[in-house]
């Protein structure tokens, strides 16, 4: 099995995402979990996905349902330091774009 982990952290006004290994469908259910909580938690979260080897379709899926629920209830979620395979799954799919952050703001700089 693919390994995956998702860790928070907490600053003020924002909660920061660490995602590692292999984002994948065995790993739907904790990215879903912890996205969900973040979002409600925070009016800003970040999600860093610079430690992801992998991102499928569910990573994906659950990175723009996040995305949706955040910006439903005035909140924001962007993913930073995309790197390799996974910044080129985001960006062909728009989804890189989609999840950028404000280039002015440098506590968000990926």
């Amino acid at each position: 099995m693919a390994h995956f982990e998702a860790r928070t952290s907490t600053t003020p006004g924002r909660i920061v995402v660490t995602l590692t290994g292999e984002c994948d469908l065995a790993a739907q259910p904790e990215l879903t979990t912890v996205l969900s909580a973040a979002v409600r938690a925070a009016p800003v979260v970040v999600v860093d996905v610079g430690g992801l080897r992998f991102l499928d379709s569910t990573g994906l899926h659950g990175l723009v349902t996040a995305h949706q629920a955040a910006r439903a209830n005035g909140r924001r979620l962007y993913a930073v330091n995309a790197s390799g395979p996974v910044a080129t799954v985001l960006d062909i799919t728009g989804i890189g774009n989609l999840l950028r952050p404000p280039a002015d703001d440098p506590q968000l700089a990926g």
